[in-house]
């Protein structure tokens, strides 16, 4: 997989992007929450806590060091 070179976004890990994840969202909390476990536990990823889909954290998004391109919920590229 090729990507794209870019800084990372000036903003924690643990905050997505707000186009990425609406401040609205119903699930909102459930998902940081379950971000944030991961993060901690230096994990790649967790299950989404509504769909149950694999969604990878910001942390091993950053230090993959490209970003896919391909609208991942915690990109910490977005800008």
């Amino acid at each position: 997989m090729s990507g794209t070179r870019r800084p990372l976004a000036k903003r924690p890990l643990t905050e997505p992007h707000p186009s990425r994840l609406p401040l609205e969202h119903p699930e909102r909390e459930r998902i940081l929450a379950a971000h944030a476990a991961a993060l901690s536990a230096g994990q790649a990823g967790y299950r989404d806590p509504a769909s149950g889909l694999f969604v990878l954290t910001a942390g091993f998004l950053a230090r993959r060091g490209t970003c896919c391109d391909q609208g991942c919920r915690h990109c910490p590229y977005v800008t």
